[in-house]
């Protein structure tokens, strides 16, 4: 179809009959059908935050917590339900002795060297 601007006065002329037909039939057939034909559809509304509730957001916690104790295998709990307390880690008295050793040496070292610090 061709631009409005490149149509002679003649031809808007039909395009403004036929558009004003075309709106009295929508306007019948609307009437009929108890409706109104072609309505343009209403932009739909945004929806707002919903909200959770308590309990609800505690079952998802819940749910989420023992997802991973099945993923990490924490199976140990105590007669409370709460979790056993990890175990602390000792370090043997001749391990300390090295470390400490070799912290002594490089101190050594690096006053040697003139340094303040490592």
């Amino acid at each position: 179809m061709s631009s409005l601007q490149s149509l002679t006065i003649a031809q808007l002329h039909q395009v403004i009959s036929i558009k004003e037909k075309i709106e009295a039939l929508e306007a019948e057939l609307a009437a009929i059908a108890g409706g109104e034909a072609a309505a343009p559809a209403a932009p739909a509304k945004p929806r707002g935050r919903r909200g959770i509730s308590a309990a609800g957001r505690a079952r998802i916690v819940a749910a989420q917590k023992a997802r991973w104790a099945k993923v990490k295998g924490e199976k140990g709990e105590t007669s409370d339900g709460e979790p056993a307390p990890k175990k602390k880690r000792k370090m043997s008295a001749a391990g300390r002795a090295r470390i400490a050793a070799a912290a002594k040496a490089r101190w050594a070292n690096a006053k040697a060297a003139g340094k303040n610090r490592l």
